[in-house]
């Protein structure tokens, strides 16, 4: 029991019926509807998260014919042998056969060349508003009581007793505050060239490219690379004209159906989000 708080159980006088005063203590001025709040927050915690990828792609005039391709690796760095760059490449297929893309058997006949880069860019921090819960003390108070209470001689009369009941710490909102974090940007590059030889020491002409990217606090780029895959389906070979923001959802058709890879059928890619 805390101290200076009138003992529960302490008798203040004597009376011959029962009756109940509440007094109620509040440190807000305002009624807080909790139950809305939990509602709220269960359903919050019940929605997929949605990762957010910045495509930003552009493209020049190709041929109509210019449907094969054969994947190479960018940077001589990744190995073409390891089995990120084999996963990252698969991913990389998949998505290009939504378009109605494939690959050819070999070099020679391929329309074009297609360049394959990924990875994760230094990392930066930076600062951002984070949601941390408010809470306030509800309740509480001294209330009064008739208690029953008999004598030697079995006879019964009430006293009334103070009752005391301790506040409560009750959820009453969010507040937004800032929080320095490290933020680190992973990426995904898929790059259309014509498959010709370098003229001058100058490379092919580029047909078409996409860059994907998000950025946050997560460091795992294999979890982000179907993600990112899956936002460039609608841009592959199309001019985006400024980077666009698409919402991705890890569990949805689009990114399960770079997941599945070229052995889950010819299935059209579904769309991975709205644009912004």
């Amino acid at each position: 029991m805390s101290p200076g708080h009138p003992n529960p159980r302490h008798a203040f006088g004597a009376s011959r019926r029962p009756a109940t005063t509440s007094i109620g203590f509040g440190r807000l001025g305002r009624p807080v509807n909790f139950a809305l709040i939990l509602l709220i927050a269960s359903l919050a915690g019940c929605a997929h998260p949605a990762y957010e990828v910045k495509v930003d792609a552009i493209t020049k005039p190709a041929k109509a014919t210019a449907q094969s391709y054969k994947l190479k690796s960018k940077d001589p760095r990744l190995g073409e042998e390891s089995l990120r760059y084999r996963e990252a490449a698969e991913f990389v297929k998949t998505a290009l056969s939504g378009k109605g893309l494939y690959e050819a058997a070999s070099e020679e006949k391929a329309d074009m060349i297609v360049e394959l880069d990924y990875g994760m860019d230094a990392p930066r921090s930076k600062v951002e508003p984070v949601s941390v819960p408010v809470y306030a003390q509800m309740g509480g108070g001294v209330r009064y009581e008739s208690v029953p209470v008999a004598d030697v001689r079995g006879n019964v009369s009430y006293r009334t007793v103070a009752v005391y009941d301790p506040p409560r710490n009750e959820l009453v909102g969010y507040d937004n505050t800032p929080r320095q974090v490290t933020i680190y940007e992973k990426y995904l590059k898929i790059t259309a060239r014509e498959n010709k030889a370098a003229s001058e020491g100058r490379p092919p002409a580029e047909l078409w490219s996409i860059h994907a990217s998000a950025e946050d606090e997560s460091k795992d780029l294999r979890k982000y690379l179907p993600i990112m895959a899956s936002a460039t389906v609608e841009y592959i070979g199309q001019d985006s004209t400024n980077p666009k923001s698409v919402k991705v959802r890890a569990d949805g058709p689009a990114v399960d159906f770079i997941r599945k890879g070229m052995s889950g059928g010819s299935t059209p890619a579904p769309a991975a989000g709205n644009p912004n």
